[in-house]
């Protein structure tokens, strides 16, 4: 996701986000720790490397000050741009990275940011990725900072990735809709998997408070909580092959598209039908997604 879902409503987790997920995306597929070191408290750094289990026992002390910490994400932006390229890679990783869940506690953050994506390399071949990552943040003269993590943590039980399957969602040869058509798919087949469906996702909170005013915030909003609550499951937006759309102005049709398209921008387009609705309160828009693993 591009937009701070927080950038409307809490300064402070709107902080936490940009450092965790803009700047350091931006850093990353530029192979340049100076955008993104000035985020770090040096003094005392520490990370946790959960080597993807569930038991304790096996997590390591990976790096035990920034320095190392920095020799390892430079090694690991050199390989990603390797194997993945740099066509759009930005944009990937924004759609890989979900960060919703942030605790603050006077001048402490603890922000678990997922990564849930199905790419592929160059020649080819697919690459899943499936962790979590709890990062520690101190407030520092008024600035959030990154003081440590525990990573590479698994996210779910089992793996979304299945080598061998036939591709889930299939668009028909013969494919085809009118020119004036918006950002879905006109028929889709759908080979036999597991399939995950959730209920109509609006913009509210986990307090019940309705976020943004604007179409365009209730739209990265609702959409991200599609993403949550998929990812609750084990699957992600690229999975989807059944959109409902619900607006409380049809008018709205086109500004919402543009957001939308951010989310599958790296995906087989879900077939969708949107409508007009009453809907509660002040929210604007309400979507229901239908997914295969």
């Amino acid at each position: 996701m591009t937009i701070n879902p927080f950038a409307a409503t809490d300064k402070d987790r709107a902080a936490i986000w940009e450092i965790l997920v803009t700047k350091d995306i931006r850093a990353f597929v530029s192979e340049d720790w100076s955008l993104t070191e000035g985020d770090f408290i040096k003094e005392g750094f520490m990370a946790i490397d959960g080597n993807r289990t569930y038991n304790p026992d096996a997590w390591t002390l990976a790096f035990c000050d920034l320095r190392s910490y920095k020799a390892e994400w430079l090694r690991q932006a050199s390989a990603f741009r390797e194997a993945i390229g740099n066509d759009n890679a930005e944009n990937l990783l924004h759609r890989a990275t979900i960060l919703r869940d942030i605790e603050i506690k006077g001048d402490v953050a603890l922000a678990h940011k997922k990564f849930i994506w199905d790419s592929q390399k160059l020649e080819g071949e697919r690459v899943p990725a499936n962790w979590q990552s709890i990062y520690h943040c101190r407030r520092v003269n008024g600035s959030w900072k990154i003081a440590g993590f525990t990573g590479y943590l698994p996210n779910f039980i089992g793996s979304t990735f299945e080598d061998r399957r036939p591709a889930p969602i299939e668009v028909p040869a013969n494919a085809a809709q009118h020119k004036t058509s918006g950002p879905y798919s006109p028929v889709l087949m759908i080979n036999p998997g597991k399939l995950v469906v959730i209920s109509g996702q609006a913009a509210i909170d986990m307090e019940g408070k309705i976020i943004g005013d604007t179409i365009e915030e209730q739209a990265a909003f609702t959409l991200e909580n599609c993403r949550r609550q998929l990812a609750v499951a084990g699957c992600s937006m690229d999975k989807v092959f059944k959109v409902t759309v619900y607006l409380k102005n049809i008018e709205d049709w086109g500004r919402f598209n543009k957001v939308y398209i951010e989310y599958f921008r790296e995906a087989i387009m879900p077939v969708r039908t949107a409508v007009q609705a009453g809907l509660l309160s002040t929210l604007l828009v309400e979507v229901e997604c239908w997914a295969v693993l």
